[in-house]
């Protein structure tokens, strides 16, 4: 049954050797000062060069667009050498990296960047915290997160606008510069640009909001950009409609989401990828949506939420996804492609729960291999 997800794939230019990606998650273990990436993550993407795909976790394209403690950047020299032994390491297994580019727009506070969070209107997140990592020795656990409220954003003029626009092109330079295959735009989960794409977050008047059709503006035109810079070969864009955590319910978000699959089609963007909810009691995603989605998007679709084989494997079989990302699973099994061939479990989360964002190897690198 898995057979389809486990054979090549031709992503555009690039020949992935499965099609199982491994999905962005957060992991918080960046080198301080700087946020510089390190031996040590270059280690565990290595681990997992199995998957036909790997997308990075999230990572800054500006201080600005930091939202979370020890998260990597890709604006400063030195988080450029930082990922090219990421990549290096990737490449020496045969895989194939891209890597996220990410700003967090409202979702931030000062103590973790020290700067006034940024978004298209001045609203703020109900019911949402990002945290910091405190390793003072009276703690349970030396280094783990401490969690606080959000700090009240500044609404972007036009300037902060075009200067964040080319943070994401001058980043896709530079992720291209450390020796990624490609980058992925971060436009989901309730983050910078979904919430320019959301009327509950962008509640602007110019040309950027106040209607679903400009509302996308700021998303094609990075896009642009990024596309301009490095060619959209090399262009993935995450989007997430069905996804209203962060306090992004929108009535007409689905209006605002086929304007933008448009745009994106039109631009030749390589691949969408289909952030969906994993939670036990997260909504269905329709065929309805997946047969539209496929009809109206010409480049290749990425599915990701907690997918089993089985799934994956119908999702191909129907032609409603090219490519499946798994997470957690990949957290836990590096070599998650050869337990999938061979019928084998992935290996159960440990108990270091602390120690998914933030800390050193344990719950990092080392997850066992099958022998």
């Amino acid at each position: 049954m898995v057979d389809q997800l486990l054979g090549p794939f031709r992503l555009g230019h690039i020949q992935l050797q499965n099609r199982m990606v491994m999905a962005p998650m957060t992991r918080s273990r960046a080198d301080l000062p700087g946020n510089v990436p390190n031996d040590l993550m270059a280690k565990y993407y290595s681990q997992r060069a199995g998957a036909g795909l790997i997308i990075t976790e999230a990572t800054q394209v500006s201080l600005q667009g930091q939202g979370y403690a020890r998260t990597p950047g890709i604006y400063s020299r030195e988080q450029v050498a930082g990922w090219k032994k990421v990549t290096d390491a990737v490449h020496a297994e045969g895989g194939r990296i891209f890597l996220q580019l990410w700003h967090v727009g409202r979702v931030s506070s000062a103590k973790v960047n020290g700067l006034q969070p940024v978004a298209p209107s001045a609203v703020m997140a109900g019911e949402t915290q990002v945290y910091v990592f405190d390793d003072a020795s009276d703690k349970a656990q030396p280094g783990d997160a401490t969690f606080v409220d959000l700090d009240e954003p500044r609404e972007m003029d036009v300037s902060d606008i075009r200067r964040s626009i080319a943070d994401f092109r001058q980043a896709a330079r530079n992720a291209v510069d450390a020796g990624f295959d490609g980058v992925e735009i971060h436009g989901a989960n309730g983050y910078l640009i979904d919430q320019f794409l959301r009327g509950n977050s962008n509640r602007r008047s110019d040309e950027y909001g106040g209607s679903p059709e400009k509302r996308t503006r700021f998303l094609r035109e990075v896009c642009e950009a990024v596309i301009a810079e490095v060619g959209k070969e090399r262009v993935g864009v995450r989007l997430s409609p069905h996804i209203t955590f962060k306090d992004m319910g929108d009535p007409e978000i689905f209006r605002t989401f086929w304007l933008v699959v448009s745009q994106l089609n039109e631009l030749g963007v390589r691949y969408l990828h289909m952030s969906e909810a994993d939670w036990d009691d997260a909504p269905d995603i329709p065929p309805e949506f997946r047969q539209k989605l496929r009809g109206n998007f010409g480049g290749n679709i990425i599915v990701a939420g907690n997918k089993t084989p089985e799934i994956a494997a119908q999702l191909l079989g129907d032609n409603l996804a090219d490519l499946v990302a798994f997470g957690r699973n990949f957290l836990t099994s590096p070599d998650l492609p050869k337990r999938f061939a061979i019928g084998a479990a992935p290996s159960p989360i440990s108990n270091t729960h602390h120690l998914f964002g933030g800390g050193g190897a344990e719950g990092y690198t080392d997850y066992p291999f099958l022998p």
